[in-house]
């Protein structure tokens, strides 16, 4: 049993028992433009899958709320929820985030989505096409406003400059117990690759340098340092 005294006072509920539920976003969503085109990103759903079996393998519980990528779920989850859409994400993540001990944000969420969507498909045509978007909902700030006092909430920041400032930055305004730094302006790293590197910084102070390694090594310290 770990030495709770120690951990801030929101912490102990958490750390009484030997496992806790969590909850565990992963991949990228789509945002549609017409029945065969939308606006996504890079982020293939390694390192939140990675943490999702991490925590399975520490007894945790875990429910995992994936948008669209090609890998296979890991075995032993309570609960895994497809989405396509940040408003998918968003509803799935807010009905099962007040029964949860704990909650990791690792999808890659569109901040912007087509203002209009239409329901046939764009032709091609000579002039250039001009599109109008509109802001998705910043679940991870959702969140936040949302949790509770016993609850751990943790989010990613992915950057390509700036890197503590703006993750610092994210832990204030979005309320955040955790987050997890990652430069994202290098090709061996971050989105589609096996392999990270995260700087880990909690809002009591702590700082976790968590240095290059596959992203399985990454999340099983993730979740020791955010749960243990």
């Amino acid at each position: 049993m770990p030495q709770i005294t120690a951990y801030p006072a929101q912490y102990i509920a958490v750390l009484r028992g030997t496992s806790v539920k969590i909850l565990i976003t992963a991949g990228p969503t789509r945002e549609a433009l017409d029945p065969v085109r939308f606006l996504s990103n890079r982020s293939t759903g390694k390192m939140g899958y990675a943490l999702a079996e991490a925590a399975i393998e520490a007894g945790h519980t875990v429910s995992l709320v994936s948008g669209p990528v090609v890998i296979t779920a890991p075995e032993g989850l309570a609960e895994f929820v497809p989405v396509i859409s940040a408003a998918d994400m968003a509803e799935a993540v807010k009905k099962r985030f007040p029964d949860m001990d704990a909650a990791i944000m690792c999808a890659a969420v569109a901040d912007y989505r087509p203002a209009e969507f239409s329901p046939l498909k764009l032709k091609k045509k000579d002039d250039d096409l001009i599109l109008r978007l509109e802001r998705t909902e910043d679940i991870l700030k959702s969140l936040g406003a949302m949790k509770k006092s016993n609850q751990i909430l943790a989010g990613f920041a992915a950057e390509t400059d700036h890197l503590k400032e703006n993750a610092l930055a994210k832990l204030e305004k979005k309320n955040l117990d955790w987050i997890a730094a990652n430069d994202v302006s290098a090709s061996d790293r971050g989105f589609a690759s096996s392999s990270n590197a995260v700087t880990l910084f909690g809002r009591n102070g702590a700082v976790h340098q968590l240095d290059y390694a596959p992203k399985k090594e990454i999340a099983e310290e993730i979740i020791r340092i955010i749960l243990d």
